[in-house]
């Protein structure tokens, strides 16, 4: 059996459960290192400005081991936060067959794919994307950083379009590409809790025939909540509410401006354990970021696992693979509020028209699933002749 070290930050709950099934599957043997160290179980996180403990287990089904960080600063919102002075010697105690490194930027991240070139295949994931790309001095030495560093890996495993476009233009061939989607736990966000979610409906003073427009996420700027509640309060529909749950450095400003407005309602961060009822209270699920770096948005996959219609930007990375128009939902110009307020007007035309697009978002998304990457990884690994 062939062994896979795998080198990842801190427990998430988008990877957590693909470790459990590669280790359940046991068509390989894994081993993960988390590179921030313990600590990262008990983070900080600046987006929701609180910190942030997932009520449901990330830890349990597979083989883990924490790395010593040394940073001044730990964390993963920087280069110098993830420093590990012995992880490549824990490395090479586990004597894997190969590599999966979850992103480079990091101290400890690179000097692995350094020392590691032409030693072990390494297999890389990352969800970076060029849909902020500006073309200048700035965009040329980034290109040639960029393809100095992808020379380092064997395989890159990309999450969609915009990503494999990504990999492309930094130098990756088609033969070292391998689709493995980003995903979310389809089954879980699946279960069906009507009953908690028309509760969670009355609580908010939403009647059964109302719509409901949700945004889940943090309040900041590059996802642009502003922006949906401009457009929705000028939609002034009497039948149809929105949601915002979550936190951050916007949530004051938002508030200031929804003015106590009836239909507007603020709920703070939900756990992991709570957010299906959210996603299954609402009729159309809302991601209006302008960017920079939303290179994915899970929050879209979550929603469509629930049976939910999406409305998205066009700077949401996912929606070039998940949003179709007229059938599951609607794609705006990023920042564009005419825009946004058009889209919305013509998807919240009744409930039964977004009961519709949201079926053909859970039959969409099954596609997109935990197996499927989990699947990627294995044969990956399985079928190289390294």
């Amino acid at each position: 059996m062939k062994k896979l070290a795998i080198i990842t930050t801190h427990p998430i709950q988008y990877y957590a459960p693909v470790f459990k099934l590669l280790q359940q599957y046991q068509r390989i043997q894994i081993r993960v290192f988390y590179t921030w160290g313990e600590a990262s179980v008990n983070k900080h996180d600046p987006g929701f400005n609180r910190t942030v403990n997932w009520d449901i287990d990330l830890l349990s089904g597979y083989d883990y081991e924490w790395v010593t960080n040394t940073a001044t600063d730990a964390g993963s919102h920087h280069f110098n936060g993830i420093i590990n002075p012995t992880l490549i010697e824990q490395l090479y105690k586990f004597k894997p067959d190969a590599l999966l490194l979850f992103g480079w930027a990091y101290h400890s991240h690179l000097k692995v794919l350094r020392h590691f070139k032409n030693k072990l295949p390494i297999l890389f994931r990352g969800d970076s994307t060029l849909l902020d790309e500006k073309p200048g001095i700035k965009s040329i030495l980034r290109k040639i950083y960029l393809r100095f560093v992808y020379k380092h890996i064997d395989y890159a495993l990309y999450t969609g379009t915009n990503n494999k476009h990504y990999f492309k233009k930094y130098g990756l061939t088609n033969a070292q590409l391998v689709f493995a989607p980003h995903a979310v736990d389809n089954n879980r966000f699946a279960i069906q809790r009507h009953n908690e979610a028309s509760d969670f409906r009355i609580k908010l003073g939403i009647n059964t025939d109302d719509i409901l427009v949700l945004y889940a996420g943090k309040f900041e700027g590059k996802k642009d909540p502003l922006l949906l509640l401009k457009a929705f309060l000028r939609l002034n529909k009497p039948n149809v509410h929105l949601l915002f749950t979550g936190n951050g450095p916007l949530e004051i400003l938002l508030k200031q401006h929804a003015d106590g407005h009836a239909n507007v309602h603020f709920m703070g961060f939900q756990n992991q354990s709570c957010m299906p009822v959210v996603y299954q209270a609402c009729n159309v699920f809302c991601l209006p970021s302008k960017g920079p770096a939303e290179t994915w948005g899970l929050a879209v996959n979550e929603a469509m696992a629930c049976g939910k219609a999406v409305l998205v930007s066009d700077k949401v990375g996912c929606a070039i693979d998940l949003v179709k128009g007229g059938y599951n939902g609607a794609v705006f110009n990023s920042g564009d509020e005419n825009d946004l307020f058009n889209q919305l007007s013509s998807l919240t035309i009744s409930a039964g028209y977004l009961d519709q697009l949201g079926s053909n978002s859970a039959t969409l998304i099954k596609d997109w699933s935990f197996t499927k990457l989990t699947r990627s990884i294995e044969n990956l690994l399985i079928d190289e002749k390294h």
